[in-house]
């Protein structure tokens, strides 16, 4: 379980799946609008969705205060980690694009899918 917050206009780097465990995020502050199966489910506070192994999806922020949300991976196996690893190659991006490539080999090694 872990808790992320999603800036004004933020987006996750790449829609994926994990056919290993199953998610479930429960919405604590502001809004995230998620793409479950190519369905748009917005999540705001109090409000759960339950995202199957499996299936391809990823979330935006769309709106202009950050978002908040706890994530419950289970089983849990995926760790900080993972967080760490994407978190380096984003900063060693200084503010350009980052490494897709990178991200996909640590998504992949942490049991995400990236979607094609």
């Amino acid at each position: 379980m872990f808790e992320f917050d999603v800036a004004a206009g933020g987006k996750v780097p790449a829609a994926h799946s994990h056919d290993s465990y199953e998610e479930t995020i429960y919405g604590l502050e502001g809004v995230l609008t998620m793409t479950l199966e190519g369905r748009r489910i917005e999540v705001g506070p109090h409000e759960v969705l339950c995202i199957p192994r499996g299936a391809v999806h990823r979330f935006d922020n769309f709106h202009t205060v950050e978002a908040k949300a706890l994530a419950v991976i289970t089983p849990g196996i995926l760790g900080p980690e993972f967080f760490r690893e994407i978190a380096a190659i984003l900063k060693s991006a200084a503010g350009g694009p980052p490494d897709h490539a990178a991200i996909a080999a640590v998504m992949r090694r942490h049991g995400l899918s990236p979607a094609p």
